[in-house]
């Protein structure tokens, strides 16, 4: 790994990790938690709505099925506010 202005960039030699199973669980829920923040903050020119519309077609091509996508939804509203509802 090579440190790039504060951030950490892969090397070629660098393995991704499979996405199945528990590590495709919190892709789409870190996906989930992401898109409901920047939805919440307030709209402003430093709020990333590119990003936020990537992330929600990422997540829409992983979801299998509207149950899914509500218990995603209902994940990311518990880890934002703290609240189920």
């Amino acid at each position: 790994m090579l440190a790039y202005a504060g951030a950490v960039v892969a090397t070629k030699d660098t393995a991704v990790p499979e996405l199945d199973g528990r590590n495709l669980h919190l892709v789409k829920k870190a996906l989930a938690i992401a898109v409901l923040t920047i939805q919440r903050s307030p709209e402003e020119p430093c709020r990333s709505d590119s990003d936020m519309k990537d992330m929600k077609g990422l997540l829409n091509e992983m979801i299998e099925s509207d149950v899914q996508l509500e218990y995603y939804a209902r994940a990311a509203q518990i880890a934002v506010t703290g609240k189920p509802d």
